[in-house]
């Protein structure tokens, strides 16, 4: 199971380190709104998907909170039909839908888990309500 931070489920994004400090800001600064997982670490981890309305935990790479997110979308797609609304919407920077396949094709293998156009992809569309020390705007 995902750690929680008290009822919270925990949204720890990327990996440890200046990657996730990144994403973090991102979120932070309300640029990121959308992230991608494989529906393989669900199983593996006995883990539900998330649900509209479901507020999850942003963690640091200490499990500390950062800020709250509330879902607003949840969508199981094959990765080679993620549409390019939703990887803008995951404020990265990529110019394309091309770029952001790439990108993500590299960090999932370079992570251990290569992906085909068939791999079951969560895309999870959020809002930031809230952040460490106080309300999001």
């Amino acid at each position: 199971m995902w750690p929680r931070i008290g009822e919270l489920r925990a949204l720890s994004l990327g990996t440890p380190g200046e990657m996730r400090a990144r994403l973090n800001a991102l979120v932070l600064a309300e640029v990121k709104a959308a992230t991608a997982g494989l529906i393989g670490e669900y199983a593996e981890e006995g883990e539900e998907l998330e649900r509209a309305g479901e507020r999850l935990a942003l963690v640091d790479d200490h499990d500390a909170l950062v800020g709250v997110v509330e879902v607003t979308g949840v969508e199981v797609v094959r990765f080679a039909d993620v549409p390019w609304d939703f990887a803008r919407a995951e404020g990265e920077g990529d110019r394309s839908i091309e770029e952001w396949r790439a990108g993500h094709a590299t960090y999932w293998a370079r992570v251990g888990t290569p992906v085909t156009d068939d791999t079951q992809v969560v895309c999870i569309r959020f809002r930031l309500v809230s952040t460490e020390g106080g309300t999001a705007t």
